[in-house]
């Protein structure tokens, strides 16, 4: 191995970077900047869609301070830090919440600091410093980041100590790769799995957490993947959702709101939370009953007709259409009777009786309704689309019903789109 050997100017002792330095400095920070950043999003190219996201400016402005704040500590040893300290704390925090390691964040330090050495050498030779300065400056500015990395890591761990996580992120980021759909490779997914400790199951089970659900990570098992940062917190369960799951969820929610979606293959675990958040919604809203857990296996039918709202309106206004002119009483009325008369087939006495209604009465509205809707009712096209969008009506006003009253909203089958 070849040692390299000190001159003597390069031995002289290493002192503090002299405070004019700083005036030196300042005109370089705009196009250091800018190169910092170009540098970092090619290197971390995540970074480059973050900086142009919503948190850009944020972000940006973040890194100006750390910047800044060298070399204000340059002109000013005793300058006060805490709004750096403060801004470096939060990309910890936002790295946290993002679900990833600290790896990248500290690359990005390593390169920023890279380049900053890169554009003092060449400020270096300009004027003509000394080697001894320039390892001086090295030293300083290695030690800078190394107070910006420690800053960050504070703020990471707090962040993962609120969320209830572990420091090493790596499972959240897997969750979020496998609701990534077929866009994630199964290799890539199985390589980061592997990195992970966790097994690739052929099926998974998601479940949707109330927003202010703080489940107890202590009380699930520790195969269970979870995002509690997202704005829609949820959890991945490998394989069926068994009695035993079932039971250490309930422990783990403490009563907090949550729905079980379907159990699916991996590759369609978006699915399995798509369906386990509409679920939610609907045990919220009212329209099912849950428990403070509900199952989407137990409410297929609500979830496939209100899967989307949009559309029952326009088949309740197609379906339904000749009975908009009448009044909300007789409205109300005549899909109450048409609704059940479709869903038993039963006979005018029948019916009658399941709306406590004389048969006569049934009798009448089944004529009105005759005439209303003519030979529709005699397709069989037709009239299965009427009976999906009475049962769909029928099912989102339940929910109206039990749900708060809100001024200004009327009872709800008195309603049609």
């Amino acid at each position: 191995m070849t040692v390299m050997r000190q001159t003597p100017e390069q031995a002289e002792p290493m002192g503090p970077i002299p405070r004019e330095f700083a005036a030196v400095m300042r005109p370089e920070l705009p196009g250091l900047l800018k190169e910092m950043a170009a540098e970092i999003v090619a290197a971390i190219p995540e970074y480059g869609v973050l900086l142009d996201g919503p948190n850009g400016r944020v972000i940006k402005f973040g890194i100006e301070q750390s910047v800044a704040a060298f070399v204000d500590r340059v002109a000013a040893p005793t300058a006060t830090s805490a709004l750096r300290d403060d801004l470096c704390r939060q990309f910890g925090r936002f790295e946290a919440y993002e679900g990833r390691s600290l790896d990248s964040l500290q690359a990005a330090y390593r390169i920023g600091c890279q380049v900053a050495l890169r554009r003092v050498r060449t400020v270096g030779r300009r004027y003509n410093l000394s080697a001894s300065f320039m390892l001086t400056f090295a030293d300083a500015l290695f030690a800078y980041m190394g107070d910006l990395a420690e800053l960050s890591r504070e703020g990471y761990e707090q962040a993962l100590a609120e969320l209830g996580e572990e420091p090493d992120n790596r499972r959240r980021r897997l969750l979020r790769r496998i609701l990534g759909g077929a866009a994630v490779a199964r290799s890539a997914l199985a390589e980061l799995a592997e990195h992970s400790a966790w097994p690739l199951p052929e099926e998974v089970t998601l479940v949707a957490l109330a927003p202010e659900a703080h489940p107890s990570r202590a009380l699930l098992d520790r195969d269970v993947l979870a995002d509690l940062a997202d704005p829609e917190p949820h959890l991945l369960v490998p394989g069926p959702f068994t009695a035993g799951r079932r039971a250490c969820l309930t422990a783990a929610l403490a009563g907090s709101r949550a729905a079980v979606g379907l159990t699916v293959p991996l590759g369609e675990a978006a699915d399995s939370l798509r369906w386990a958040r509409h679920t939610l919604a609907l045990a919220e809203s009212g329209v099912i009953e849950d428990n403070g857990l509900a199952l989407s296996e137990d409410h297929l039918l609500p979830l496939w007709l209100l899967g989307d709202p949009a559309l029952v309106d326009q088949l309740s206004r197609k379906y339904l259409g000749p009975l908009v002119g009448l009044t909300a009483t007789q409205r109300t009325r005549l899909i109450d009777t048409l609704r059940i008369w479709l869903t038993t087939r039963g006979t005018a006495a029948q019916v009658a009786d399941l709306l406590g209604v004389h048969p006569q009465t049934v009798r009448y509205r089944l004529r009105i309704l005759d005439r209303a809707f003519g030979e529709h009712l005699n397709d069989p096209d037709d009239r299965f689309a009427t009976e999906i969008a009475l049962r769909a009506l029928h099912l989102r006003e339940h929910g109206e019903e039990t749900a708060e009253p809100r001024p200004g909203r009327g009872t709800p089958a008195h309603r049609l789109p």
